[in-house]
């Protein structure tokens, strides 16, 4: 099987590409929105792609369908950042819209919405699987707890920059979390 490359952005199209070849097989349209954002699930099957304001699951091996699986409706407004629960059951999500929301796929509303009081940028889940990290424009990184439903740390680095917040804060573009957990990365 030879290596898929998918990119996507403001063509309202999502592309898999032959990555060794350069060659473009297969195309999707993503109706009413740019896409932000992409993410793979574990076992290789659908892709989610992130817009404004939804988000919608496509199988990757099935060329033939040419429609989104599943639609989650929930936020509103631009989708910045998916990722998926280590078995793919569960979905999360951040948005301009300042929500953090984590999805059961097999239902099309969010089963849990956490307000991070200012658009988030990124997401990550913490290898425990029961935290989700957030970084937002606002400046804070953000410790969602899924067990409490609460936000159990709030971070704000201490950085000063020309591209800061209306509060003088250096926004969060990137999180993330290494596999042992033991190092928490943030950029902005």
């Amino acid at each position: 099987m030879s290596v898929i490359l998918a990119t996507a952005g403001h063509d309202d199209k999502i592309r898999f590409w032959e990555a060794p070849s350069g060659v473009c097989s297969r195309i999707l349209r993503y109706a009413d929105s740019q896409v932000n954002c992409l993410e793979i699930t574990p076992d290789k099957q659908y892709i989610a792609a992130g817009g404004n304001p939804h988000i919608r699951l496509f199988e990757i091996n099935n060329s033939s369908n040419q429609n989104p699986i599943l639609t989650l409706e929930g936020h509103t407004g631009n989708v910045t950042s998916l990722g998926f629960q280590r078995n793919g059951r569960y979905l999360y999500s951040g948005s301009e819209d300042g929500s953090v929301k984590l999805w059961d796929l097999r239902s099309p509303t969010y089963s849990r919405s956490f307000d991070s009081k200012g658009p988030v940028n990124s997401v990550a889940l913490h290898p425990n699987q029961a935290e989700i990290i957030s970084g937002d424009q606002n400046g804070s990184i953000k410790i969602w707890d899924l067990g409490s439903s609460k936000c159990i740390n709030d971070i704000i680095p201490d950085a000063q920059s020309s591209s800061t917040s209306p509060q003088g804060r250096v926004a969060i573009q990137s999180v993330d979390v290494s596999g042992d957990a033991r190092t928490l990365v943030a950029a902005n």
